[in-house]
């Protein structure tokens, strides 16, 4: 089981991104556990501007997590990246037409 911290604050849409993203591509079960910037003045201070800020239990912090090419790396550091996980979500879908469909006049039917 994965431990980690994320630092947040209510409403952050950047942080629930980074929450689904960490559960997406981890190799095993996450517990995150939140903590609201907006109580303390001092990690409003330190936060702020940083948020959505992800801790691991030896107080390694990332930093804009949500980009999936930092997050990846930073959870393959760790041993905690599923590569497959991975793979399937940066890989583009497949432009192949479905069994059936036909253009007519730039539209595309099925059947």
């Amino acid at each position: 089981m994965i431990q980690l911290s994320i630092y947040t604050t209510l409403g952050c849409h950047l942080c629930a991104q980074l929450e689904a993203l960490v559960v997406a591509l981890a190799n095993q079960e996450v517990v995150l556990t939140r903590i609201e910037i907006s109580d303390d003045d001092a990690l409003v201070e330190r936060y702020g501007i940083r948020i959505p800020v992800l801790m691991d239990n030896k107080g390694m912090e990332l930093d804009r997590g949500f980009d999936v090419e930092r997050l990846s790396s930073w959870l393959r550091e760790r041993g905690w990246l599923d590569e497959a996980k991975l793979g399937a979500l940066t890989t583009p879908p497949d432009k192949t037409p479905p069994v059936g469909a036909h253009q007519r006049d730039g539209r595309r039917f099925l059947g």
